[in-house]
């Protein structure tokens, strides 16, 4: 089986009511475009705007779903400890 790569993102976004949404995509810009028009992840219609506060960059998809996977399970808690840590590597 071949390895997709490319350019693949995990992303955390901040909701207006402080509710984090966490995805992936190849294309980080167009995604966070279409969240904020209310297309794309229903969860996240009508909950805009949004704030990006964390982004990874995988070459590999399945590294990208596998993260993905791993950071919805994390607590509430345990995301914004991520997103603290991340925000001062920046």
């Amino acid at each position: 089986m071949k390895k997709r790569t490319g350019k693949y993102y995990v992303y955390i976004v901040k909701c207006q009511k402080g509710t984090y949404y966490i995805g992936y995509t190849n294309d980080i810009k167009n995604r966070l475009k279409l969240h904020n028009r209310g297309l794309g992840a229903r969860y996240l219609r009508g909950k805009s705007p949004i704030e990006l506060v964390y982004v990874k960059k995988y070459k590999y998809y399945k590294s990208a779903i596998n993260k993905e996977i791993s950071l919805k399970k994390l607590t509430r808690k345990q995301k914004e400890e991520l997103i603290k840590t991340y925000e001062k590597t920046k």
